[in-house]
């Protein structure tokens, strides 16, 4: 199964795809979509269109993105969900189902700990996909998306396994 991780931002929209096998979990790529344009909708098509272009390259089989917190900045906080709409629209689009995962779940998957700074998160993206050279803070926490999913899905699929196995 191919995973993409979408860590939406309205400047900068983190993406990242691994492979996910029984042995084990392998990167393909990870990259950053910059917002271009001079007003807000001109920025949202342009990540749309660049979200696009990376979903048509990579062939995702699933997508997980990153679910939004509230800050005190209400219109910053809008602006960030409107970033988050174009996330699950492209996957969407495409076909994908789109699951979602809390910031603090994403880092108790990958860390270990719900309050993992942008440093541990990296290392640990680092640390579970030999190799990886990283495009950025955002493309980190896009990866770290991906594994929580391919991890949440991997034990989904045994869990299933085993119901299915009691019931024979």
């Amino acid at each position: 199964m191919r995973v993409i991780g979408i860590d939406p931002g309205l400047r900068r929209t983190g993406w990242g795809v691994v492979d996910v096998a029984a042995g084990g979990i392998a990167h393909v790529a990870n990259g950053v979509c910059l917002s271009e344009g001079a007003d807000l909708a001109e920025r949202l098509c342009s990540l749309h269109v660049q979200l696009t272009a990376v979903l048509a390259r990579h062939r995702p089989e699933a997508a997980a993105v990153e679910q939004t917190f509230v800050n005190k900045d209400a219109a910053g906080t809008l602006k960030l969900g409107q970033a988050r709409a174009i996330a699950l629209l492209v996957p969407a689009q495409a076909g994908l189902r789109v699951a979602e995962y809390a910031p603090n779940a994403v880092k108790k998957t990958v860390v270990g700990v719900g309050h993992a700074d942008k440093a541990q998160v990296a290392h640990m993206v680092k640390l579970q996909l030999a190799g990886v050279e990283l495009a950025g803070p955002d493309a980190a926490d896009a990866l770290a998306i991906a594994l929580c999913h391919a991890h949440h899905a991997r034990f989904a699929g045994r869990m299933q396994a085993a119901l299915d196995g009691a019931r024979a």
